[in-house]
């Protein structure tokens, strides 16, 4: 989101805001930049969404780093919060899976679900004929976690495998 500063702003009328928040009603841009000059204040624009954009007077100085506060807020953003998806830990299993590692991926599955973080159960099937073992092996899975963990979707059969995504409870 861009925060315009002084003549940055291309509207010809503003919404304004005076220094001590007080409403100054629809004003010309170069009214407005005028009183800015007059009170030795920046005029910034944080909201270009609406017609005229709201405006404000805010302290010399401090519009520019008002700027810099959003651009940096918006660039921190970017990563999971901003999407507000979580990052999924995907676990991976093949369809004949021996004893040993299937508990240890049972484990990392309850670990991550414990931790409030969903999980994503994929079982590699190399053909159309192991597909009854992956969708058997899922239901184990989903058996075995059904203390800390509830399926958010169905099991999906596709053609390399199935898959199934577990959310906390």
């Amino acid at each position: 989101m861009a925060v315009l500063i002084n003549e940055q702003i291309k509207a010809d009328e503003v919404v304004l805001t005076g220094l001590s928040g007080e409403n100054l009603g629809v004003v010309s841009k170069s009214e407005a930049l005028a009183m800015a000059r007059s009170q030795g204040a920046d005029l910034v624009c944080t909201s270009l969404m609406s017609s005229p954009p709201p405006c404000s007077l805010v302290a010399k100085g401090r519009g520019k780093a008002l700027a810099q506060k959003k651009a940096g807020a918006s660039k921190t953003n970017n990563g999971r919060a901003a999407s507000g998806k979580e990052k999924v830990k995907e676990l991976r299993f093949t369809a004949h899976i021996e004893e040993h590692d299937y508990d240890t991926k049972l484990r990392q599955a309850d670990k991550q679900l414990r931790s409030g973080k969903p999980v994503q159960l994929v079982v590699k099937a190399s053909g159309a004929k192991e597909a009854p073992v992956a969708k058997a092996l899922l239901e184990r899975l989903l058996g075995d976690l059904k203390e800390v963990g509830v399926k958010e979707t169905g099991i999906q059969m596709g053609g390399k495998g199935s898959q199934v995504k577990l959310n906390p409870r």
